[in-house]
């Protein structure tokens, strides 16, 4: 008997290591020492050095059940983007530049080609948010998982000037909510997305007008990462005075996360355009409109707080780096939470 036996193969893994190599390499930033393979990933301080008072910002998540329609679609070449954006965005939400991501991948048997298109993925988030790959861990865990089902989550780090740091802290009467378009369903809400919609390739595979695409890969569409339109504000000269990553709680327990004591964040539901995927999906599922709003981003995924004179030229910066900006709201003096009116 040996560890192949028990439905563990090593050679795969080595395998997989060499098909992911290529997608590995297009991540890398100067500050990366040594390569893959390594125990650990190195990344230089250097740069760090010529900070003020430099502050590491940490931030970790999954992809969730969203993995559950990657198999039935046979699909895995855009949930690695889901996992990184769901940590970069958290960093970045926090003033922060997310300089590393690592990535553990755990399945039930590997397959190294699958492998390597989930690594194609993770690759293509970190190189839309600026981040190194620096290493990561496939591990095949027979017996634990279905052979044809894997998780599939990760980290980032990033760094900011400690004067930079978006807390909220500055947060005024007046100031100007601005959003930026979510692509879709994002990364949250998942397990209600699955008990609406039958989860069988039939099903993912019909068209809908209203989406003007399949079911499927409306749902699959990666999650928007927004750190280089944050830079972009920030390099506008505009301060961003706090900051909401939209995911799963929705507006309603994400949004006073960005507020300080004494103020209230208030939103105007027609100030943008709801996708079509959760018009669908509340038709479908017969939920109510405040559970929608406490689950999902509904068309949100970055909240942004600046003041009402910057507005414009944040928005400016954002459209510049490819996003699209709403102004969907304002700050007022009240009780710290949220109004959807």
């Amino acid at each position: 008997m040996d560890y192949k036996s028990s439905g563990v193969d090593i050679e795969a893994g080595y395998r997989s290591v060499e098909l992911m190599k290529r997608h590995v390499a297009r991540t890398m930033r100067p500050e990366v020492l040594g390569g893959l393979g390594g125990f650990s990933g190195a990344f230089s301080l250097e740069k760090i050095k010529g900070m003020e008072r430099p502050v590491l910002l940490s931030g970790t998540d999954g992809v969730g059940t969203k993995l559950k329609l990657a198999f039935l679609m046979d699909k895995h070449d855009t949930v690695g983007i889901d996992c990184v954006a769901m940590c970069v965005n958290d960093v970045a939400c926090a003033g922060g530049e997310p300089l590393f991501f690592l990535d553990y991948i755990a399945c039930g048997k590997n397959r190294p080609e699958r492998i390597a298109d989930i690594v194609k993925g993770v690759a293509e988030g970190c190189v839309l948010a600026g981040a190194a790959l620096v290493g990561g861990e496939t591990a095949e865990m027979p017996g634990f998982y279905p052979e044809e089902e894997y998780d599939l989550a990760g980290f980032a780090v990033g760094v900011v000037e400690e004067k930079e740091l978006i807390d909220g802290h500055a947060l005024k009467a007046g100031d100007v909510l601005i959003g930026m378009a979510s692509s879709g369903v994002h990364s949250n809400g998942f397990s209600l997305v699955r008990r609406v919609f039958p989860m069988t390739r039939e099903s993912l595979n019909t068209y809908y007008e209203a989406l003007g695409r399949t079911l499927g890969e409306a749902l699959l569409e990666p999650t928007r990462i927004y750190v280089k339109a944050l830079a972009a504000v920030k390099a506008a000269g505009v301060t961003v005075r706090a900051c909401s990553h939209i995911t799963g709680g929705g507006f309603y327990e994400n949004v006073p996360r960005m507020l300080k004591d004494g103020v209230r964040a208030v939103i105007r539901k027609d100030s943008y355009p709801v996708p079509a995927i959760f018009r669908l999906l509340a038709e479908r599922g017969d939920i109510a409109e405040e559970i929608m709003y406490n689950t999902y981003n509904m068309g949100i995924g970055m909240v942004v707080a600046v003041e009402a004179a910057d507005a414009a030229r944040a928005m400016e910066a954002m459209r510049g780096a490819g996003e699209t900006p709403y102004v969907i709201g304002s700050v007022e003096a009240g009780e710290k939470g949220v109004t959807l009116c």
